[in-house]
């Protein structure tokens, strides 16, 4: 408090991941500090980092860091999840294209220790296939294989977000701003990958065919990316998705609805 000249604190919510705090400057402006707990503390400070180097374009802004702490941005617009759950799903999938498109804009002096994308692949990799479903098995060895054929092309490396999904879009005066970034680096169609089986709660949405090659078309058109391989990244991190579940303990009904429509249109792409 002292440090940023902060007059006030509010506790706004605690995760598993942090403490953030809503403070006042001079009772004037809101910003918010965001405490990372140290079993977090690397993965996160890699993405403040990264909202750092974003420099508040597409992103939140962060005004400083210090240790484990961030002075960042308030941000308390609604989600574009909550957009596309009210029925503007198709706005929603232009405004995510818009924002990777200022997210991956060139920038000097890229953040060091960002995560290399393989190594985030790492569970799909590892994982026992006898850890999923019997009658699922398949979708692990073609969500994997696809995973690995992607790694075996490489294409040039951009920062990436990492969780670029529709609960971590916030509307602002500014626009759509994303938080929360992941602080990896690697090929920059994995970027979209999130997005397919977003937002949350809408698995008869995300799982719609229909939906899934609409959404490629859209983020290959806006972004000059190749269709097939976004929707292969999709394919994978749907995979990778259900192997942290399994490992967490989490349910994994919704990817497995979502995995074997994103599986048809990549081999029909």
């Amino acid at each position: 408090m002292i440090r940023w000249s902060l007059t006030k604190s509010t506790p706004v919510a605690e995760t598993d991941r942090s403490w953030i705090f809503r403070v006042e400057q001079n009772g004037r402006n809101f910003a918010a500090l965001k405490i990372l707990k140290s079993v977090v503390a690397e993965e996160e400070g890699r993405g403040a980092r990264l909202l750092q180097w974003y420099s508040g374009d597409g992103a939140a802004t962060v005004f400083d860091i210090h240790g484990d702490t961030i002075f960042m941005e308030w941000l308390d617009g609604g989600t574009l999840g909550d957009a596309a759950r009210a029925g503007r799903d198709d706005e929603a999938t232009i405004a995510i294209a818009t924002l990777v498109a200022n997210l991956h804009r060139p920038r000097p002096d890229q953040p060091e220790g960002l995560q290399d994308l393989r190594q985030r692949f790492e569970a799909l990799f590892k994982t026992d296939v006898r850890a999923w479903p019997h009658t699922a098995r398949d979708l692990y060895a073609r969500s994997a294989g696809i995973a690995l054929k992607l790694f075996d092309k490489p294409m040039p490396e951009t920062p990436l977000h990492g969780d670029l999904h529709h609960d971590n879009i916030l509307s602002s005066d500014r626009g759509w701003l994303a938080i929360d970034p992941k602080g990896l680096i690697g090929d920059p169609h994995y970027e979209l990958a999130n997005a397919f089986r977003n937002p949350f709660g809408a698995t008869k949405l995300v799982a719609d065919p229909k939906r899934i090659n609409a959404m490629a078309d859209v983020f290959s058109a806006r972004l000059g990316l190749n269709r097939k391989r976004l929707l292969g990244f999709a394919a994978a991190h749907s995979g990778l998705s259900v192997c942290w579940d399994l490992a967490a303990g989490n349910p994994i009904t919704a990817d497995l609805a979502i995995l074997p429509n994103l599986l048809s249109a990549y081999d029909q792409a």
